[in-house]
């Protein structure tokens, strides 16, 4: 895979204006995990997928434009608006997942409807149990958008407001609330077996 390294928010809009769907990795060069999430990201073949990155430790006016406090993260944009961001360094094989929009897959390896649900974690990142339902998540292969609730004062009560409990972890399924880390409930709503 190839990177095109950018140096703004402005850059990265020209870029969103000629490729509304692309993909931006925000990494702090020479930490472990960046560079765990840059040698996985290299390993996968994805010609027809365009990869941004940007070295937050240069570029300033990125990531608070996208409330995003942790590096690695790949943000995702699918019309020119921030659909999904996944933090943190994952396997070569969960990164493909994300890139090949119909390879997703439960474990059994079997074809699934996972990538027609919308799945959404609300979570702190002082919160065991909310990187414990992220971990699970990604296990098998369900892409989410992590809401840091404790920064998005909006979102935590819009979080409320569908739930009526403020505690975290919740996932949100396709408009229905899960709270706390029940993995069979989990399951359910999202048809993993």
């Amino acid at each position: 895979m190839e990177f095109l390294e950018i140096k703004s928010h402005e850059e990265l809009q020209i870029n969103l204006k000629n490729r509304p769907n692309l993909f931006l990795l925000l990494y702090k060069s020479q930490t472990e995990n960046s560079v765990c999430t840059i040698e996985n990201l290299k390993n996968i073949d994805t010609s027809d997928t365009i990869l941004l990155k940007a070295d937050v430790s240069k570029v300033k006016d990125i990531h608070s434009k996208y409330n995003i406090s942790s590096a690695p993260s790949l943000l995702e944009f699918e019309n020119k608006i921030l659909k999904n961001v996944v933090k943190g360094c994952q396997t070569s094989t969960f990164y493909k997942t994300i890139f090949d929009k119909n390879a997703v897959s439960n474990k059994d390896g079997k074809n699934s409807n996972l990538q027609t649900k919308k799945v959404k974690v609300y979570s702190t990142t002082t919160c065991p149990w909310c990187t414990r339902v992220k971990e699970y998540l990604r296990s098998q292969n369900i892409r989410f958008t992590d809401v840091d609730v404790s920064r998005d004062q909006a979102a935590a009560d819009r979080m409320v407001a569908k739930s009526g409990q403020r505690g975290v972890p919740q996932t949100e399924i396709n408009g229905r609330m899960v709270v706390g880390f029940d993995k069979n409930k989990i399951d359910l709503l999202l048809d993993i077996k």
